[in-house]
């Protein structure tokens, strides 16, 4: 009796033992894996943002400002921001409607309509500026109508919008799609039974709970509108100080030999995505930190 109740102890700590060793990976395996991710971390991202940086302040702080504050430059950086103030908004009602119907809803051609969202993401970006030239160009299926109606969508601001919402449009829905169908209907149902009209059950239910996606949807949608090119260079028409964004702007630099000035706004649009993760990496903590007080 006594010495059952004495090796009971040893025997369960041999068990713990056991399971840890079969379970958990070997410790050179580990430094391993961490040794490779930090190296391919360190060589393709720290490495060349570093040498982005090093090279936009080479030739001293006036040589960065001028570039940065020549007039195709600061036409650059306006028609950016105009952009992404109109896709982002957009992209955040569509987001929010889409993931709405998909969550809340059944209905005939729900698989495939789950399926379109992802289109952006499997289409080359090239291939969307051909798709909207087809469309909007003078020989294309609208262009004549638009003539007709003096309306410009290609090389002008129009046409750069509409393919960045194209690009763009799957972040906001993708982040809300799962968030919504988590949350369930129960909630909206017993606010509408109570009284409250549609708009009140969405503002003090439904986006209560669906925030921090929200912002997150958001965050990744301004990013990517920010970076966009591929698309954007097809349906600009690349004019300088009129239809080129900041990526544009960068390749005529570079294209142009002003490796310096490339750089130089290459480092602005650097700052906007740090400024990007940083606040994404706040909504990630958030929310986490929010689960894990609703978790005690």
């Amino acid at each position: 009796m006594t010495s059952s109740s004495l090796s009971s102890p040893a025997s369960h700590a041999s068990l713990v033992a056991r399971w840890r060793r079969a379970t958990e990976e070997p410790a050179w395996l580990r430094r391993c894996l961490i040794g490779v991710a930090l190296t391919f971390l360190g060589l393709f991202l720290v490495l060349p943002l570093i040498l982005v940086l090093y090279s936009a302040f080479s030739q001293g702080f006036d040589a960065w400002q001028t570039a940065i504050t020549e007039p195709d430059a600061l036409a650059a950086i306006r028609l950016t921001l105009l952009v992404v103030t109109i896709a982002v908004p957009a992209n955040l009602v569509f987001g929010v409607a889409t993931a709405w119907a998909v969550a809340k809803f059944e209905f005939r051609g729900k698989p495939v309509l789950i399926s379109m969202i992802d289109m952006p993401f499997a289409i080359s970006p090239v291939v969307v500026g051909l798709i909207f030239v087809v469309m909007f160009g003078s020989q294309g299926w609208l262009g004549p109508w638009l003539s007709e109606h003096d309306l410009k969508i290609l090389y002008a601001v129009p046409g750069i919008v509409i393919v960045i919402v194209f690009g763009t449009l799957p972040f906001v829905a993708r982040e809300l799609i799962p968030l919504m169908q988590q949350q369930g209907k129960e909630e909206e149902e017993a606010s509408l039974t109570l009284g409250a009209s549609g708009w009140k059950t969405f503002w003090h239910v439904t986006l209560p709970n669906i925030k921090w996606g929200l912002i997150y949807g958001v965050i990744l949608c301004n990013a990517r509108a920010m970076g966009e090119f591929g698309a954007v260079a097809v349906v600009s028409g690349r004019i300088r100080g009129e239809t080129n964004t900041l990526p544009l702007h960068i390749e005529v630099l570079y294209n142009e030999y002003q490796f310096a000035a490339a750089f130089a706004v290459s480092s602005l649009l650097t700052g906007l995505a740090l400024v990007t993760i940083a606040i994404k990496s706040f909504v990630e903590w958030h929310d986490e930190h929010r689960q894990r007080l609703a978790a005690e």
